[in-house]
């Protein structure tokens, strides 16, 4: 591959054919509903009257049989009756199955609402299962505040409601995807006695670093999407979309929207994929290394969000965890982590059982930034140089070609001497590409996105001092509390913490770096990463420097084979 300084990554090749593919999924999604079938028992509305007199409403779903049955919970404020229905003789899907890409088939039936367990597939392995509104949302009294303590009070209050029914074994477990998730955190940090279990699939649990201000980078696509259509469907009291930019910095306010992941003691099971990265993977992950959980266990997949939240892999998986916690069952316990490795978007090269994260064997490599838009191994290799790009038009690109195949699992770090000039506000926006054959490798992304990266991260500069207490030798944490505004051509070291991966590059692969102003994705709802916008810098030019003693680098984990 030929090595050069400058790239323009919003363009790639093959952007009309994915489109193609994209539009086709989108008039007809790769999902099958089936009916609930006669022997399943639906409560509907069941109402659960809270300690200040509001009455939250849940759907209650029980295997045929007297019981009793461990519980399932998952809470959410978009309507727990909002599934598919049998119009015309064809079922009609939730919208979002249509706006967020669907590229691999699922089955779900027609009970289960958007991001929730199928509640008769659950039903049918001896599960009863409880799909509550919380308050403000579906059938539910009283006007609810999104991730606040209030929420978490009430669903503790519900868990211990289930724990007391007659067709209740009093043990109880909670799942679900995003903020079926989120909703998970602060409930097990309140330690109701009844909750035995959680499996929040996918969660991001830091609002400001993980979704609102990643980076303390804004994110103005997704977000607004999301705040829009949740005041919608929800009464709520506190309108985020307009608070978090009061609030530009992680002060208190956020604080009180983040879970003390120390105070869950609960057994988890969390999916920290590798495919949402602009969402929920890097909150996903922090969970799995921050609870105070004695027995943690992380599910770890590059695969289509749904497709793989209902497919028989994860599902033996839950099955597992839950049959363990709940029914006490003489299940042995979940590896650690289960870790899968791909080197493309449709292939995976290996599903392997590991001890912690990031991976104890680790081999840290340091590869330095050099001129020609080199990375090498050998500092000296690099000298002393620099290169200079737009900060809205270009991209500044450094390549590593692999001699031999090589696993790179784990956090990556981006360490820059960077200035930037005719800026105000400028922020770094980074991605990490695989290239093969000279072209880029695709991967699977946040929203159904299929040409991702492998890696990504962004920095705000004024917001680039690091927290002492958060941060680990290969997992820099920002504080994004104090401002530092960067001057005019003032040269600046940052760290720019990247996602996770688990990628394997073959002999005669590279590794592209890329560094730019804006998110070097394109947004266009086709072949684009929409609904994804940040903020991006409006004007300048940055020039990243290198030199012996003071270089520019790129940390990455390699894994020794064999």
């Amino acid at each position: 591959m030929r090595q050069k300084a400058l790239d323009r990554p919003w363009r790639r090749p093959g952007a009309a054919s994915y489109a193609r593919r994209r539009i086709r999924a989108a008039l007809r999604p790769p999902v099958t509903v089936y009916a609930m079938p006669p022997d399943i028992t639906k409560d509907q509305d069941v109402p659960v009257r809270m300690r200040d007199g509001v009455t939250l409403r849940l759907n209650l779903f029980r295997p045929s049989g007297d019981g009793p049955f461990p519980v399932l919970l998952s809470a959410h404020p978009y309507g727990k009756d909002v599934v598919p229905k049998r119009k015309r003789g064809r079922w009609s899907l939730n919208p979002q199955f249509r706006i967020m890409n669907q590229p691999a088939p699922l089955r779900i039936s027609d009970q289960t609402s958007w991001e929730a367990p199928d509640p008769v597939w659950w039903a049918q392995q001896g599960y009863a299962v409880i799909n509550l509104d919380t308050r403000g949302g579906g059938h539910s009294e009283g006007r609810g505040d999104l991730l606040s303590d209030q929420e978490a009070d009430d669903i503790s209050q519900v868990i211990a409601w289930a724990a007391e029914q007659p067709w209740s074994t009093g043990r109880v477990g909670m799942l679900g995807v995003s903020y079926l998730a989120l909703s998970q955190y602060k409930v097990a940090a309140l330690g109701p006695p009844a909750l035995k279990a959680i499996c929040p699939w996918e969660g991001f649990t830091d609002a400001y670093r993980d979704f609102f201000t990643p980076g303390g980078v804004a994110e103005n696509g997704f977000a607004r999407v999301w705040l829009f259509l949740t005041g919608r469907v929800a009464r709520l009291r506190t309108d985020l979309a307009s608070e978090r930019f009061r609030h530009p910095v992680r002060d208190a306010w956020w604080e009180s929207l983040t879970p003390d992941l120390s105070k869950i003691t609960v057994p988890m099971l969390v999916c920290a994929s590798f495919s949402d990265n602009n969402l929920h993977s890097v909150g996903s992950m922090r969970a799995f290394q921050r609870v105070g959980s004695a027995e943690r266990h992380a599910y770890m997949h590059r695969g289509p969000k749904w497709a793989s939240f209902y497919g028989e892999d994860a599902r033996r998986a839950q099955l597992a965890f839950f049959d363990r916690h709940l029914r006490r069952r003489d299940v042995p316990p979940l590896p650690p982590v289960r870790l899968e490795i791909r080197d493309r978007l449709d292939h995976v090269v290996a599903v392997r059982d590991e001890q912690e994260w990031p991976l104890a064997r680790t081999e840290w490599r340091r590869l330095f930034l050099g001129e020609g838009g080199t990375l090498a191994e050998n500092e000296n290799e690099s000298g002393a140089g620099s290169v200079g790009f737009d900060l809205r038009r270009d991209a500044a690109v450094f390549d590593h070609r692999f001699d031999e195949d090589t696993e790179v699992s784990g956090p990556m770090t981006l360490s820059l001497r960077v200035a930037a000039t005719g800026s105000t506000d400028p922020r770094l926006f980074v991605a990490i590409e695989k290239w093969s054959d000279n072209a880029p490798v695709p991967f699977e992304g946040s929203y159904g996105y299929g040409r991702d990266r492998v890696a990504q991260g962004r920095l705000r500069l004024a917001l680039r001092e690091l927290d002492p207490v958060l941060s680990t030798p290969h997992q820099p944490e920002h504080t994004f509390r104090t401002l530092q505004p960067v001057r005019d051509g003032e040269e600046v070291d940052v760290l720019i913490p990247l996602s996770s991966s688990a990628t394997r590059f073959r002999a005669g692969d590279s590794l592209r770096l890329m560094v730019a102003g804006r998110y070097p994705q394109p947004r266009n709802p086709f072949f684009g990463h929409f609904p994804t916008r940040y903020l991006p810098t409006t004007s300048g030019k940055a020039v990243i420097a290198w030199s012996p003693g003071r270089p520019s680098a790129l940390d990455i984990p390699v894994i020794p084979q064999g």
